[in-house]
């Protein structure tokens, strides 16, 4: 699971979740806003440790295809 770098609007975690469970980004972020106002704002601090946790999700570009003396792993 990455942060999603096409659907973000802060930092690309909503966007991230939505595409990994198969959701569109703005149902996720309609239930992520409604969790966090009826738990005391703890949705803000899941989505920090998220924020912090989560890698970025890697670029479409492949260099190492183009470098064929690099091996891919």
């Amino acid at each position: 699971m990455y942060r999603s770098r096409d659907n973000s609007v802060l930092a690309g975690v909503c966007g991230g979740i939505a595409q990994h469970l198969g959701w569109s980004s703005f149902r996720l972020r309609v239930v992520w806003v409604l969790a966090t106002i009826f738990t005391a704002f703890a949705g803000v601090v899941v989505y920090l440790a998220l924020w912090f946790l989560m890698p970025k999700a890697p670029t479409e570009f492949e260099p190492a295809v183009l470098q064929p003396w690099k091996k891919v792993h």
